[in-house]
């Protein structure tokens, strides 16, 4: 089997990122092209995609003749590829993961939506508003409890999509709260997940790019 990922730059293609680390953990095999989404060149780039890919983005998998170009669709795919499925045995702990990723897939309800990915690059970051606050703690108390229910490490027991799919949002938060207060088993959490190797090599590759600068950075 020959796969090809099509990736995003490191330090901006979140939803990449999630792909690339659902193939990893399984420890399924595959060749990375990445794409250059930063301007002035995204648009030509990513038409260049949109010759096999409909929504014309990041991430695309190719493997033969199939092409699965949502990042989600490619969680599940690496999920089911791998010997051990990235989702809960149990129909009701699988529904509720299913549930997380979703949320994770339609933006969290707009939590912190001013902290972009690119933006957790920056060398100096801003202090998160009231706002981003408690919105972050509301995300933050679903993780706690969670973790509570199932007894960690991870969300469900075992390593699961659910975890893998908010890797960006934790990157997103702890550079700009690196003291989560009252949520001691989510802060655990997030350390863990971000320790792990995939995650740690992306994030190093991403620190060393120049920084992807957005115009609607401050509050």
């Amino acid at each position: 089997m020959s796969l090809v990922l099509y990736t995003g730059t490191r330090n901006a293609s979140s939803w990449a990122l999630r792909a690339w680390l659902a193939l990893r953990e399984q420890g399924i095999a595959f060749e990375e092209r990445i794409v250059d989404i930063r301007r002035p060149q995204r648009h030509d780039n990513l038409a260049r995609i949109a010759q096999f890919s409909p929504p014309a983005a990041v991430p695309v998998l190719v493997d033969g003749a199939h092409v699965i170009f949502d990042s989600l669709a490619i969680m599940e795919y690496a999920s089911e590829l791998g010997a051990t499925p990235l989702l809960p045995a149990d129909i009701h702990q699988r529904a509720r993961a299913r549930s997380l990723l979703a949320w994770v897939h339609s933006g969290l309800s707009g939590i912190c939506a001013r902290l972009s990915f690119e933006s957790s690059f920056y060398p100096k970051r801003r202090a998160m508003t009231a706002d981003e606050v408690e919105q972050s703690d509301r995300l933050l108390q679903v993780w706690e409890q969670t973790l509570t229910d199932s007894g960690g490490p991870w969300l469900f027991g075992a390593l699961s999509l659910a975890d893998l799919a908010f890797v960006p949002v934790i990157q997103r938060i702890i550079s700009h709260r690196p003291d989560f207060g009252g949520f001691p088993l989510a802060q655990e959490w997030c350390l863990r997940l971000m320790a792990r190797p995939a995650v740690a090599e992306w994030m190093d590759d991403a620190r060393n790019l120049p920084v992807v600068v957005l115009d609607d950075y401050l509050p």
